[in-house]
């Protein structure tokens, strides 16, 4: 028995408000007192940070100018937290102390002294009081593997009174994040909080029972969000490459140590390398699917050199549900799935069937991305369908997102089923076939879209569809969808015909792409990934009268 749109979004409500709820008879009145004990006399060992670092940033910082989230704060003297910060991803950013990790790369005296006095403020401003961002979940993880990590910069020739603050305030707020585990919003932020309990398990002195119990916990979340073909279950490929990052400095510190090693930590990570292949282009970025942001070269190869696991990408990802054909240099991947569940559907798109293109180095047709740093109505417009590579019908998502503030931004309906083949030709040629119901119950029309590539990569063949389930053959009475192709902003464009646009990558590759049914419509477009922030671009369009054209063809050809 299927639930209505009303039944869903009641029970989705009580659900949100229980587990709210929890959370609060968890902290309780007393949180304060429920989370205060012993203090450790030492640390244990400070984990390696692979995240890179960045020396210009930790000179500004040294300098009283803090770089975060696309801002900069002068605080002329003052420590940041008396300031009223330029946005809250620049907050959950300075709150977080990842920052840390670029004092490494500075003068370690006028480090020392700059990040004990910004800690220091820190204790004395949020330290003693539990609430707010400081105090989010996924935020005290974050700040307590940034404290253990960076612990020899922070308490180089500290004095013994600063020293004792500072492991007090992390035992206090290891405590803390163990009672509120268990209600912590499900997905990556959940999985970061047991690894970072892990990671003091072993990092600050603790009995036996306690690190087995952060072990035994730490598995049961790797087990449950790494998925049997290594990626992560919020479907982003970007999450797996963040949690790669805090997973592999924990697997070292645990053999350093000596210690028995979660029985989950290193299968995990070996399954994790394959999905990181499997949506890395020739050119070195991640594909920027379901929440993605752009990917520095230099953070993908901080992981990619541990990767012992080697072999080609594989042509899909069945638990992800995504799907990569790759001819000689040509990639085209796409996205046969829809999210794994309404919890872990926060950063999910609605852009099932949307596809990226490559070819050798360079990125011709794209997804829009999401904004590292943009406010939050772009980065919700980042997850429309029209921000995607894909069609899309009478100007609506496929998936519909929630706007309330309570629930947050899920996935509250649209596709619930996505049909996938392959097309294997005797020939050497490689392609998907796939279809969703995204747009059945509001319209009452399928879509599925075909995609082929040539035996010599050098040709990639698609046909857009739309058509009534029990009557394929069908006449649509009335409706318009448009195929969006979003073009990399380092493509040029040039119009050959009505029919026909050229794209030029920087290296002087070239693509056409064609279309005989429609024409190819260049327009404005919206770039989101970029590492210097959202950017104008193109895309091309294929606009389909569905009454006169439920069905298109287009080929991409490379121009010798």
């Amino acid at each position: 028995m299927q639930l209505s749109d009303r039944q869903r979004l009641s029970y989705l409500y009580m659900r949100e408000g229980w587990r709210r709820f929890s959370r609060r008879l968890a902290l309780g009145r007393i949180s304060a007192m429920r989370f205060s004990g012993g203090t450790p006399d030492r640390l244990i060992v400070a984990p390696t940070d692979l995240h890179p670092a960045d020396s210009f940033a930790g000179e500004e910082i040294t300098a009283g100018r803090f770089p975060l989230a696309g801002r900069s704060l002068e605080c002329e003297g003052e420590s940041p937290f008396a300031l009223e910060l330029p946005s809250e991803e620049f907050a959950v950013r300075l709150h977080c102390f990842g920052w840390l990790r670029h004092m490494r790369l500075v003068d370690p005296e006028r480090a020392a002294l700059t990040t004990r006095f910004i800690v220091d403020d820190w204790l004395q401003s949020h330290g003693r009081v539990i609430g707010g961002l400081a105090w989010r979940p996924d935020v005290t993880a974050q700040r307590i593997i940034a404290w253990l990590s960076h612990s020899p910069v922070v308490l180089k020739d500290a004095d013994y009174p600063f020293y004792r603050r500072f492991l007090k305030s992390l035992a206090f707020q290891v405590r803390y994040l163990r009672h509120v585990a268990d209600t912590t919003r499900d997905g990556e932020p959940r999985l970061r909080v047991r690894i970072a309990l892990a990671m003091a398990s072993i990092a600050m002195p603790s009995s036996p029972s306690k690190m087995r119990k952060a072990a035994r916990h730490l598995d049961e979340e790797l087990d449950r969000q790494i998925l049997p073909d290594g990626g992560h279950c919020s479907r982003n490929p970007r999450a797996a490459l963040d949690l790669l990052l805090d997973l592999l400095p924990l697997r070292q510190t645990y053999v350093n140590l000596g210690h028995d090693m979660p029985a989950q930590l290193i299968p995990c990570i070996d399954r994790i390398y394959p999905a990181l292949r499997f949506f890395r282009h020739q050119g070195g970025e991640l594909a920027l699917f379901n929440g993605a942001t752009y990917t520095l070269a230099n953070e993908l190869m901080s992981a990619l050199r541990y990767d012992e696991t080697g072999g080609a990408p594989f042509k899909a990802l069945p638990s992800l549900n995504y799907d990569r054909v790759a001819v000689k240099d040509t990639v085209v991947l796409m996205d046969t799935g829809m999210p794994k569940s309404v919890d872990l559907s926060s950063t999910a798109a609605a852009g099932t069937l949307s596809i990226e293109i490559s070819s050798g180095k360079n990125r011709f047709i794209v997804n829009s991305g999401r904004p590292r740093f943009a406010g939050e109505a772009m980065r919700q417009m980042s997850r429309m369908t029209a921000a995607h590579s894909v069609a899309n019908l009478n100007d609506t998502s496929s998936s519909r997102i929630s706007s309330s503030r309570f629930l947050g931004p899920i996935i509250v309906g649209g596709v619930s089923k996505v049909n996938v083949s392959r097309i294997e030709r005797d020939s050497g040629a490689d392609g998907v076939t796939a279809s969703h119901d995204g747009y059945l119950k509001r319209f009452g029309l399928l879509y599925e879209r075909d995609i082929l590539v040539s035996a010599t990569g050098g040709e990639i063949r698609g046909r857009e569809r739309f058509f009534k389930p029990a009557t394929p053959n069908a006449p649509i009475e009335k409706g318009v969808a448009v195929v969006r192709f979003h073009i990399h902003p380092t493509i040029q464009l040039y119009r050959a015909s009505a029919s026909e646009t050229r794209l030029v990558a920087p290296d002087g590759e070239a693509w056409a792409l064609t279309c005989l049914d429609v024409p190819v419509e260049e327009e404005e477009d919206v770039f989101f990934a970029d590492p210097s922030g959202v950017r104008p671009s193109r895309q091309l369009t294929l606009t389909m009268p569905l009454a006169e054209m439920p069905e298109v063809q287009w080929s991409l050809a490379r121009q010798r």
